[in-house]
């Protein structure tokens, strides 16, 4: 991910093998914890303290800050102690997604009581 997104790792270096499944996209946490799985990357532009903390609830293991964001100094020793991979890229959310699609990653399933049914 650190190459083909062009990306700067902020934090975790050290943990940059760990094994990654699923992506999710989202600047609303709200979503992020209705449907999001563990080993799962979240792609964010916020750079508050909820990015941490809903990363910790749902035991992620990598945040992308997109669009050249980078979190303060409190943000990044959070992330440090929850064990997260920390990565900026200056791509858009959109890019970082669709490279890390072309590159074999897939979204989060859909829950099935937001799947459309047909009458």
């Amino acid at each position: 991910m650190v190459s083909v997104l062009n990306a700067n790792v902020l934090i975790g270096e050290d943990k940059l093998d760990t094994p990654v499944y699923t992506a999710c996209c989202s600047d609303l946490m709200s979503d992020v914890l209705a449907f999001v799985d563990e080993k799962t990357v979240l792609i964010t532009g916020l750079t508050n303290p909820h990015v941490v903390r809903t990363s910790e609830m749902l035991d992620l293991k990598c945040i992308v800050f997109a669009r050249g964001k980078i979190p303060t100094e409190d943000i990044l020793e959070s992330a440090d102690e929850q064990g997260l991979v920390v990565l900026a890229t200056k791509q858009t959310a959109f890019s970082t997604c669709g490279i890390l699609y072309e590159m074999g990653m897939r979204g989060v399933p859909v829950p099935e009581q937001w799947e459309k049914k047909d009458k």
